[in-house]
């Protein structure tokens, strides 16, 4: 009821907006700002799918006793002393397993402390030199193929498991479409204040369960249980489609090449065009062969073979008119002294004689010869895990959902890690997590993929659109300073009209935030989900820039220790700025107010918004300030 009453009521407001409030004088902020709003409209709805069948699971039956599991915790350049302490958790997990370190990182002293405990050392090998190497995806999935373990446990380097965190979830497995277990992530050392918003237990609790129940909780990285057989599915299906991809485009370079060959001057010989007329052919047959059902490697074999036959009889063409030449030219040398150069009527005979077509024929054949079924660029052919975003999670999940696979959300506190203690490494990590996100979106947009099913479609857009909401948070600070600083209104209507459209929808919409949070606090998220707009707006602009115009992103490990140093002032320099600039606008306004100018209901209600976006930016003060988790928070 919830959900309707506030999307009713929402689309109500934006609907009014749109066709009969806005202020056309003034429409550079005008449709900006109703442009933000419909965003959050879409945000709101959202959010109210996700929650309209959320999924409290009960604890599933106990696991058969025979199955066998691999913990993976993976590490670059963590302290080794904190991934030991994770090992040794892992070690003591009361279900039978197998415990692996996957050392990034290569380091001598990690080897040594997996030797002391006992447990496997697994880093790259000489296959991934001068290679992609795809972060921590490449690291799983080289771990994959030096494992057998039927289930996978993934956990990060500070992510300390309890021991019953498979007898708890591996039961869910009996059921052979499951093919992921995610469970939340809790970190030790976060006080009650949580001054960085480290915890998410709107996320991890509600919003999972919700997509939960649509069958589309994904995967988050860590904490997480994974089927291998699923996984390797998904590795050898999106080989399979990558390899049809690339024939497909050589295909159809090569029938451009063909066309371009045959338009050439010296291509009008009947034995040059019943040539090319042949390759064209057998690029056709290729084409249909695929197309019913036959597999790649025969396919293009065929195709080779016959290219290459034609390619031997222009040969013969072309030797003899070789000897042709090397005939005109032993005869002009008869003519002239060694030592002088070839008289220029001599070369423009040379430059007269039709040319092998053999050069569109050797093209053909290099775009055949891309289609490298080994993959030779990359380490291993199979890469289960994504490998198209800084973050492989979300994109691996969204792809076993596209391969009918299900998933399952456990709401179960099953390991304890470790959160950043300083601002500068949250906003590297949020950044990181952001362009992952938009990396996805923008080369699997789940909008189009096939194999999922609608609900699963908007779950996973919705969280892709949220870090959307940079440009909408700019734009609502900006807009009540405008007005404040100018008297520009974007909204052409009068006061009492507005609030009888406005306040019932954010009175509903707050109401179904606080239904669906079952009583958690979602307060600190909604203020870091408008702070830190320069990030989101960061990782969608450097995003695009990687995926259209190929420019590095890289990848940053997050930092398990507090990195030292005075407060990272610099850091928030944007929200600084927009802080600043919102405290002028409140002394202008509050002088415009005194002094009877302007409209005064106006006014207040733009003051109002300035002191509700500093409340939101004041977030960022006791984060910039924080100096570190300490153990005495935890009484509070």
């Amino acid at each position: 009821m919830a959900v309707l009453v506030t999307v009713a009521l929402g689309a109500n407001y934006i609907l009014w907006r749109w066709f009969f409030s806005l202020n056309w004088d003034a429409w550079w902020i005008a449709v900006a700002l109703v442009l933000a709003e419909t965003y959050s409209l879409i945000d709101v709805a959202l959010f109210g799918l996700t929650m309209w069948r959320a999924r409290e699971r009960e604890l599933p039956t106990a696991p058969a006793a025979d199955l066998t599991v691999d913990v993976f915790i993976t590490t670059y350049n963590e302290p080794v002393e904190m991934v030991r302490r994770t090992a040794l958790a892992a070690r003591g997990i009361r279900y039978p397993h197998s415990t692996f370190i996957l050392d990034d990182g290569n380091r001598p002293e990690m080897r040594e402390a997996a030797d002391q405990l006992g447990v496997g050392y697994i880093t790259r090998g000489a296959d991934w030199q001068n290679r992609p190497l795809h972060a921590k995806a490449g690291n799983l999935n080289n771990a994959l193929m030096s494992t057998a373990g039927e289930f996978l446990l993934i956990l990060d380097a500070d992510q300390v498991p309890l021991p019953q965190i498979l007898d708890h979830t591996l039961g869910y497995f009996a059921d052979p479409k499951i093919a992921l277990v995610q469970t939340p992530q809790v970190f030790e050392n976060v006080g009650a204040a949580d001054p960085l918003g480290s915890q998410a237990p709107l996320f991890y609790g509600p919003i999972q369960q919700g997509k939960d129940g649509w069958n589309a909780a994904f995967f988050c990285g860590s904490n997480a249980l994974l089927r291998r057989e699923a996984l390797m599915q998904l590795g050898i299906t999106r080989y399979v489609l990558e390899m049809e991809r690339a024939v497909t485009r050589a295909l159809t370079g090569a029938a451009r090449v063909l066309a371009r060959a045959g338009r050439a001057d010296d291509a009008q010989d009947p034995f040059v065009q019943a040539a090319l007329h042949e390759v064209g052919a057998a690029i056709s047959d290729t084409r249909a062969a695929i197309a019913a059902g036959e597999t790649i490697g025969p396919a293009t074999y065929t195709l080779q073979n016959r290219i290459t036959a034609v390619s031997r009889d222009l040969v013969a063409v072309d030797l003899h008119l070789l000897t042709l030449d090397l005939a005109v030219i032993a005869e002009l040398q008869l003519e002239t002294d060694a030592a002088s150069a070839i008289p220029a009527h001599s070369l423009e005979l040379l430059a007269a004689r039709d040319l092998s077509p053999l050069g569109a024929l050797e093209s053909v054949q290099v775009l055949l010869r891309s289609i490298d079924v080994d993959r030779a660029d990359e380490a291993q052919p199979l890469m289960p895990l994504a490998t198209i975003s800084v973050t492989e999670d979300m994109a691996t999940s969204m792809r076993l959902h596209g391969l009918g696979f299900s998933t399952v959300y456990h709401h179960e506190t099953l390991a304890i890690g470790l959160a950043p203690e300083d601002l500068g490494t949250m906003l590297t990590q949020r950044l990181r997590w952001a362009q992952g996100t938009m990396q996805v979106m923008m080369r699997e947009n789940p909008l189009v993929q096939r194999g999922l099913t609608l609900p699963q479609r908007l779950m996973y857009f919705s969280t892709m659109w949220s870090y959307l909401s940079g440009y909408a948070a700019l734009v609502y600070f900006a807009a009540p300073a405008v007005f404040l600083c100018f008297g520009i209104l974007p909204v052409n209507t009068t006061a009492l009209e507005f609030f009888l459209r406005f306040l019932p929808f954010m009175i509903a919409n707050q109401l179904l935030f606080i239904l669906s949070s079952h009583g958690i606090s979602t307060w600190r998220g909604q203020q870091y989900s408008l702070a830190l707009f320069p990030v989101w707006i960061k990782a969608t602009t450097t995003a695009v820039a990687n995926v259209v115009f190929h420019r590095p992103l890289g990848f940053a490990v997050t930092p398990k220790t507090r990195q030292e140093g005075a407060a990272p002032w610099h850091l928030i320099r944007p929200q600084i700025i927009v802080a600043i600039v919102l405290v002028v606008a409140t002394i202008i306004g509050v002088t415009r107010l005194a002094l009877g100018v302007g409209e005064p209901i106006g006014t207040f209600v733009n003051l109002a918004w300035v002191v509700f976006d500093l409340v939101i930016l004041s977030v960022l003060v006791p984060a910039a300030r924080y100096q570190g988790f300490t153990p005495k928070e935890t009484s509070r």
